[in-house]
């Protein structure tokens, strides 16, 4: 809890924002601050990097459709 993550929904598609809550009935989490990105990969650059953001407050992601969640951390200097 309290942990910037980024859901990957599919190859494209995804979500980042402060894990707030779990949920059992039905599997999800909840996520503050969140914003919903686009992933773009290229032949030059296969891994996928953010492309566009966009602000979304507070959403609740169902897990039966998440191909990944990412724990992001902060960068040390």
């Amino acid at each position: 809890m309290g942990r910037k993550i980024l859901v990957i929904l599919d190859p494209s598609y995804g979500f980042e924002g402060v894990l707030v809550a779990v949920t059992r009935e039905p599997p999800g989490i909840w996520l503050s601050n969140a914003e919903a990105v686009i992933l773009r990969a290229t032949i030059a650059q296969p891994i996928p990097q953010i492309a566009a953001r966009e602000d979304r407050s507070e959403i609740f992601i169902n897990l039966n459709s998440v191909q990944r969640i990412e724990v992001l951390h902060k960068n040390v200097k």
